[in-house]
Parts: structure tokens; C-alpha cells; sequence
């Protein structure tokens, strides 16, 4: 039976070390503002595996930033560090396999006209470490 890894706590640990100006969380606050940029990181509630070893999970990542520029590049290089680093990357509790966007970065509406968030959603195929 596969092991059903943390995603969002293994991805959150892994974009904190690679964008250490950031703040990588799974929710947001009050305190948005004073802490830009951010990327969030959350689990979509689907996916599958295949009854062995290898999970699906489907992931939202948003960036809010102050300006709207400012959040576009940190959206890309959080999809090059997703779709080309982390495959093939593993750590003491999971392997990630391949990681592919199935929605592109692009601006998405926020409440808060004071910031602008940008995102996208992604497959992440990843299984336990043996």
C-alpha cells in the first residue's frame, strides 16, 4: 500500500530553503502584508496512487507580492524550481518523481488590492522513501 507522504509540509520545508527571502506557509494570516513575499502551498483534495508505492497529489502554489510584476517572478522561478529541479530530488521521507503545471502561472483575483497573487496548480508524483 503506498505511504501517503506530507506534501505540503515536504514542499513547504524544501521552498524555504530555496527562496530564503520568502515566507512559505500553507495558510495565510492578518499579517500578509508585513510578510511579502509569500508562497503558499496547498494540497488540492484529490489525487490517487496506484496501490503500491506511487502517489498523485494536485497542488495549488500562490505567491502573493507587493506588486504584480514582483509576484509573476517569483511565481517562475517557483515553477522552474518545481518542474526542474525537484524531480528526481529525495530527502529522508520521499522521492519526488515528475512535477508537471497543469495550470501555468498566471495572476489570479485577491481581495486585497494592496498586494497581487499569482499561481498556479501542479502534479506532483512522488512515493516513500524505501
Amino acid at each position: 500500500m503506498t505511504a501517503i507522504v506530507d506534501i505540503e509540509l515536504e514542499l513547504i520545508t524544501r521552498a524555504t530553503a530555496q527562496f530564503p527571502d520568502a515566507v512559505v506557509r500553507d495558510e495565510l494570516d492578518n499579517n500578509l502584508l508585513n510578510e511579502l513575499p509569500t508562497i503558499r502551498v496547498q494540497q488540492v483534495p484529490t489525487g490517487d496512487d496506484d496501490g503500491f508505492r506511487l502517489a498523485r497529489f494536485l497542488v495549488d502554489v500562490d505567491v502573493f507580492a507587493a506588486t504584480r510584476a514582483d509576484a509573476i517572478t517569483l511565481a517562475r522561478a517557483v515553477h522552474a524550481w518545481l518542474t526542474g529541479e525537484l524531480p528526481g530530488a529525495a530527502g529522508e521521507s520521499v522521492v519526488f518523481g515528475r512535477i508537471a503545471a497543469l495550470t501555468l502561472p498566471a495572476p489570479r483575483p485577491y481581495e486585497n488590492t494592496a498586494l497581487r497573487r499569482t499561481g498556479g496548480t501542479y502534479e506532483v508524483f512522488c512515493h516513500p522513501v524505501s
